[in-house]
């Protein structure tokens, strides 16, 4: 069990402040902290709607470490249940796909609607439709997890007392003004496969502008002393401001617009670049130093992008990422080093988001410290 001490330097308040210590980056101990007290407390985000177009598609999830799933339900909602038969615990979910109209456990062949409601348990007392004494089918359905869809992203919360989603989304609301996300339609998914590093790098890399003059030379067009940081509760991030003379001289093929890099804690990340496009990633920790990383690309309804232009712009994003991922896997490895405990210093003018970040992971686990 990690103590309370391991927090000390990052709490100390020094000048210019630290970052958080390197066994939040490599421990397991860590990870399994953040499973119990940081990712089943919070709105997490898990998957895009889009994916899920026909009634009775499913994708298993993992949340917190626990095993989930998604469901396109029969009335076209998207919902989510722990992923286990109510009979033995069979996953019951093992990939995406359709299970119809009911989802059956390929163990016993228990059978459930769309609903989660336990249809079929058959010879579970003896003959095919009896049952045992003291045994009801409405209780022993699936259970059901909180989830919530904004625009084309699924969140879940396992919670007992959530945070109200509509309070968790408004920051970021605030933050994007008037431009409208339910304008924007998905056009291309990146996979970004496995990176070798924390999921909480690749959060920390992406809120803050520090890099992107330095790491994107030959992919951006955004000179680090126009861009400001965000920090507006729980959503997080950076922002910069072109004028039309900048972004008429950008360079062919590269990133030279005005641009509002957003995030919701923990793990929800939006960039919108003006006029009419948007990226949204979903980073899926799957250990202390690997994530999962996924990218769909928006336009606007009204922005036309023929086909070649749609490569292009996917060609232009996963050279960014890539660049990202080089210093994230990095990053990583420097946390092994016993310097990496007193987890280095932050910019106080453009890594205060990332520090605000840090704070939100630090409050998140205290409970989990002895």
């Amino acid at each position: 069990m990690l103590s309370q001490s391991l927090l000390n330097d990052f709490d100390s308040g020094g000048s210019p402040p630290s970052g958080l210590p390197g066994l939040a980056y490599t421990s397991d101990s860590f990870m399994q902290i953040e499973r119990e007290y940081l990712f089943a407390n919070h709105w997490v985000f898990v998957g895009f709607a889009h994916q899920l177009s026909r009634i009775g598609d499913v994708k298993p999830i993992r949340v917190a470490g626990l095993p989930l799933f998604l469901l396109r339900g029969q009335h076209g909602e998207v919902v989510a249940f722990h992923n286990l038969c109510r009979h033995r615990n069979l996953l019951l979910i093992d990939r995406d796909g359709n299970c119809g109209k009911l989802i059956r456990c390929p163990y016993h062949s228990w059978s459930y609607d769309l609903c989660g409601a336990l249809k079929n348990a058959p010879y579970f007392g003896g003959a095919n439709r009896d049952l045992p004494p003291g045994f009801a089918y409405e209780d022993n359905g699936l259970a059901p997890v909180r989830c919530e869809v904004w625009h084309d992203w699924i969140f879940v919360n396992l919670s007992e007392r959530p945070m109200a989603f509509a309070d968790f989304l408004a920051p970021i609301r605030r933050q994007l003004g008037g431009n409208d996300v339910g304008d924007y339609r998905p056009v291309a998914t990146l996979d970004l496969g496995e990176v070798a590093c924390n999921w909480k790098l690749l959060m920390e890399n992406f809120i803050e502008p520090y890099h992107v003059q330095f790491v994107h030379r030959s992919t951006t067009d955004q000179p680090l002393e126009n861009h400001r940081t965000v920090i507006d509760e729980h959503c997080l991030g950076s922002a910069v401001e072109l004028s039309e003379t900048q972004v008429a001289d950008a360079r062919a093929g590269t990133l030279g617009v005005t641009s509002h890099y957003l995030t919701l804690f923990p793990n929800f990340i939006m960039g919108t670049y003006q006029p009419d496009q948007m990226g949204v990633h979903l980073n899926e920790p799957i250990g202390p130093a690997r994530t999962r990383q996924h990218r769909v690309i928006y336009t606007h309804r009204g922005a036309h992008y023929s086909d070649a232009r749609v490569r292009q712009l996917a060609d232009l994003w996963r050279s960014v990422h890539l660049e990202d991922h080089q210093m994230c896997v990095r990053l990583q490895q420097g946390r092994r080093s016993p310097l990496a405990a007193r987890g280095g210093v932050l910019s106080p003018h453009w890594e205060d988001s990332v520090r605000k970040f840090q704070e939100l992971v630090a409050n998140s686990i205290r409970p989990g410290l002895r």
